[in-house]
């Protein structure tokens, strides 16, 4: 046991007494009390207040403790509380904690000798390093897939060009996931303070987490699998909404497009190269001085006539909103803005000058944004993009004496600013809701945990090198891992400039990943796909266009998303925790998109790269060449071509080309099934693409079965009350042979040999040169009514 108050040092001590209560147990320990809750048979919740006060308030957690979940075993030595998943044990002398499964195995535990304790007013938990323990999760962090022997720290930070080790960046998601000895769990710290994680970095005792402040709270779970791990943070943090339809296509982006003309001459532009594109996005020079709810009249005249010729050429507008409020501008808001603690507006300098910061914890300070808000909309701005948002200002110092209304509870910022971003993005969602009445995008580049209930998340400003496309390749994954579905990050770079392969390498790598964004920074050339040569456009296009093909099973992968929490790009660690293949280096970047796709993504600079293929066979998705599982392959690397391939017994909803997600994708949905050993369900989803009208029962839900065992495809009947806008459907059977019938719905249909291709050849460009095909495959049709 610690030594009691050296140093100011102090862990709970011994427990006194225990209060029983329908939800957990409350105990009176010699330093701290200390709660725990139970909140559904997954999760449990501690709570160490060296302070005795527990906050039942938190801007993450959506959920309570649930009642009789749990049995309740108490001896002179230990206190057990049981549920239908694991065990919670809690030693007495001193207090200490330990999760065990139902058959007595350590999931997890407090370090013998220091336990949980304070130091000052930091708050820590040191936790037993398993052996072969990995830790995954975190969020946005650099580093690797694996963070064992690493250390981290949360601070929402403006990251200007941060480099493939910085720590902290502009996000907080205080939530890992442990693997060790075929068992994992996963640790949500609730405390908004800075937050530090250790994962066994300068030590080979412990693993810990703990915060700058606040009370010692942290959620635990433990499921089987890491998909359900996933799904119960999610249960407790909230999950994605479903996205409008149009945000999952291809966005142009800036920093900054202007006069109104530029703009229309892009969209134009992109509409005569036939790149698909559903948005383009105004930097900070659409403000009149950078001040914002403004626009600049000599650059964009007319805004609503602007925005309106865009959406008739199927673009939807997307502007940047920060948030300082220019001083001067200031005093007509009211009294919403952050303070010192003397009652004077806290002040800092941003883009307009000096600027004033709403305090978006104030519910006075939120409805002022909701109608402020209202102006962009009336202009026909369908998307709002939060930056700056950490708080950003000039010189990175705010002091820590601003005090936050914190819903009434009043925090210093200290305590508050991690949930700043979280607040901002949240306001721009519930204000573009109250007033559109429609799905808005929301796009924000701070946060915490539980801001995938309101926006996506991009990395920030990224860097145009190979180190960085691999770097936010990682880090999506992480995000995915920590409940934030919704993500992407600046395709080429936005500081820099990318050469030629690199910016085809990731265009193609952005076609796979949920949020596809091009962006660069001003003073730097140009870095549209036409900017980079004829065969960059034609790799980008091809991309791109794919990407556009894959709408219907993105929109059904999304709406899972919205649904169980699990990501749309998914480290491999969710399906094969255990592999140790997958944490090895050369193999951490690759991921899945959705069920169907295993992509293997590059750096631009390698022509050969070593490819890992877990559990399961494969099929190459430009020519249906077959992996067998658990193999690695040394492939040549193409500029023209991404490695990607499709999991057997996949099935993959794909649709006709379009411009933008408006346009007529016709009346035939492609239903793609590669042959396998497995049985699988893909339940695919559509509706309006736009409206909550999805909530009330407007959806068309199918479920696709394939069974090998049989050879038979299934089409269940249809779930809700929209009509699919597809009145055909025509699957497209890979690696079945020379069948010639195949069961459908029980009846044998007779089936057809075609040659497909996903992507277009790349052009001949000089007299001695030739096409270059990329693919095609052989493979079996038959079509069908789509019928209700």
């Amino acid at each position: 046991m610690m030594k009691q108050n050296i140093l100011g040092m102090k862990d709970a001590g011994n427990v006194l007494t225990c209060k029983v209560c329908e939800t957990g147990i409350v105990l009176h320990c010699e330093n701290a009390d200390v709660q725990i809750s139970v909140y559904s048979p997954a999760i449990v919740r501690v709570d160490v207040s060296f302070s005795r006060m527990f906050d039942a308030f938190s801007y993450a957690v959506e959920v309570a403790p649930q009642e009789n979940l749990h049995k309740f075993h108490d001896n002179s030595s230990f206190i057990e509380i049981e549920t239908d998943n694991f065990i919670t044990v809690i030693n007495r002398h001193p207090f200490a904690v330990a999760f065990k499964t139902l058959a007595g195995e350590i999931i997890n535990c407090d370090e013998p000798g220091l336990y949980n304790s304070q130091v000052e007013n930091h708050v820590t938990a040191y936790k037993t390093l398993q052996k072969g323990e990995r830790f995954i999760g975190l969020g946005e962090k650099c580093g690797g897939l694996d963070k064992r022997a690493e250390a981290y720290t949360n601070i929402n930070t403006d990251s200007f060009a941060y480099g493939t080790g910085t720590d902290p960046l502009y996000t907080t998601f205080p939530f890992y996931i442990g693997l060790h000895n075929g068992l994992c769990y996963g640790i949500f710290l609730d405390n908004t303070y800075q937050s530090d994680f250790n994962f066994g970095a300068s030590n080979n005792r412990f693993s810990s987490f703990g915060a700058r402040g606040g009370n010692l709270n942290y959620y635990f779970i433990h499921h089987p699998a890491v998909n359900e791990i996933i799904e119960s943070y999610t249960h407790l943090t909230g999950r994605m909404p479903l996205p409008p339809l149009w945000s999952l296509g291809y966005h142009q982006n800036r920093y900054s497009y202007y006069p109104d003309t530029e703009v229309l001459r892009i969209a134009e532009t992109l509409r005569e190269k036939k790149i698909p594109c559903d948005s383009i996005t105004l930097d900070i020079h659409y403000m009149d001085e950078y001040k914002l709810f403004t626009w600049d009249r000599t650059r964009f005249a007319n805004p609503e006539k602007l925005l309106d010729k865009l959406k008739d050429k199927g673009f939807r507008t997307t502007v940047i909103v920060d948030p300082g409020i220019k001083s001067e501008t200031a005093d007509n808001a009211g009294d919403i803005f952050l303070k010192y603690i003397d009652g004077q507006d806290y002040e800092g300098k941003v883009w307009p000058g000096w600027c004033k910061f709403p305090d978006f914890t104030n519910p006075e300070a939120v409805k002022w944004w909701h109608d402020s808000l209202k102006t962009l909309i009336d202009n026909g701005v369908a998307g709002i993009w939060n930056d700056m948002n950490e708080i950003s200002t000039w010189g990175q110092k705010m002091p820590d004496n601003i005090v936050f209304h914190f819903d009434g509870e009043k925090a210093s910022h200290l305590k508050a600013r991690n949930i700043y971003g979280l607040q901002m993005a949240r306001a721009s969602y519930e204000g573009y809701v109250k007033h559109c009445k429609s799905r808005p995008f929301i796009l924000t580049r701070s946060g915490f945990s539980g801001v995938q209930r309101y926006s996506a998340v991009w990395t920030g400003d990224n860097t145009a090198d190979d180190g960085h496309l691999l770097l936010g390749v990682r880090m999506l994954m992480s995000m995915g891992i920590t409940g934030v579905a919704f993500t992407g990050m600046d395709i080429g770079g936005f500081l820099g400039e990318s050469s030629t392969n690199l910016y085809a390498r990731w265009v193609q790598i952005g076609a796979f990943i949920p949020y596809m964004r091009n962006h660069k920074q001003i003073n730097t050339k140009s870095s549209e796909p036409w900017t980079y040569g004829e065969e960059v456009l034609e790799i980008a296009r091809n991309y791109i266009s794919l990407r556009y093909r894959l709408l219907p099973y993105i929109y059904s992968t999304f709406r899972e998303a919205s649904l169980t929490g699990m990501p749309v790009m998914r480290t491999l660690a969710i399906k094969h925790a255990f592999d140790d293949v997958i944490y090895n280096k050369l193999f951490e970047n690759q991921y899945y998109f959705g069920d169907a796709f295993l992509v293997a993504p590059f750096d631009s600079i390698q022509k050969y790269g070593e490819i890992y293929f877990p559990e399961g066979e494969r099929y190459n998705f430009y020519d249906d060449s077959i992996v067998e599982s658990q193999t690695t392959h040394i492939e040549p690397l193409s500029l023209h071509r991404l490695p990607v391939y499709v999991n057997e017994s996949s099935i993959i909803p794909m649709q006709d080309v379009v411009q933008h997600t408006g346009a007529n994708s016709g009346n035939t949905l492609y239903v793609h099934i590669y042959k396998g050993k497995k049985a699988n369900v893909f339940t695919y989803y559509e509706d309006d693409g736009e409206s909550f009208d999805y909530r009330y029962g407007a959806y068309c839900e199918r479920k696709i079965r394939y069974n090998p065992l049989e050879n038979s495809i299934i089409l269940d009947a249809p779930k809700g009350n929209f009509r699919s806008k597809f009145t055909r459907l025509k699957f497209i059977l890979h690696g079945f042979g020379n069948i010639d019938k195949i069961l459908f719905n029980d009846t044998l249909i007779n089936v057809s040999t075609e040659k497909i291709s996903f992507l277009d050849p790349i052009s001949a460009f000089e007299p001695q040169a030739e096409i270059i095909a990329l693919g095609e495959c052989e493979v079996k049709c038959f079509e069908t009514g789509n019928e209700v």
